[in-house]
């Protein structure tokens, strides 16, 4: 899954806890997923680190706090993944023309493949934007624009819960 937009609401550059605003239905999908037993990992870019908007650590509080507010709800997040890098980025070290993690590429989904013996074939991709669900095919995902208010209908719809 894709962070910003399918997990919280996409409020641009998410540089502190308070202004984390859960997408509707995302804890009672995040609980079904892991009743399934079926990994869930977050991939997402995060150009606001090379734009000097926040640091990696910052985005790693976020995703620890997330993490503890999804498992008090009955869910879990197996890994996050994330992109620091673009290529227009102010920080020089965070300057990329074309990394391979940053989606559309299938960096970070190849990645979390291989750490998590997921089976590419039997995984999905669920994104907010046309660069997700590329990164999805890319990697050779079936892969979803999530276009709609509540996630866990979105999931119900599409039959997901597989």
């Amino acid at each position: 899954m894709d962070r910003d937009g399918v997990i919280i609401r996409d409020s641009g550059y998410l540089d502190s806890i308070t202004k984390l605003e859960w997408v509707p239905g995302i804890f009672h999908t995040l609980q079904r997923l892991k009743e399934l037993d079926i990994p869930v990992v977050v991939v997402t870019n995060q150009s606001g680190v090379a734009r000097g908007y926040f640091s990696e650590d910052d985005v790693q509080r976020i995703h620890a706090h997330m993490q503890q507010v999804i498992r008090s709800r009955g869910g879990l997040i197996a890994a996050f993944y994330q992109c620091p890098f673009h290529p227009e980025a102010v920080l020089p070290t965070y300057r990329h023309e074309n990394h391979p993690d940053r989606k559309p590429n299938p960096g970070m989904i190849i990645r979390a493949a291989r750490d998590w013996n997921l089976d590419l074939k039997r995984s999905v991709m669920i994104g907010d934007k046309s660069s997700d669900v590329e990164a999805g095919r890319r990697a050779g995902l079936k892969s979803y624009l999530f276009d709609d208010y509540n996630i866990y209908q979105y999931f119900c719809k599409r039959q997901l819960f597989k």
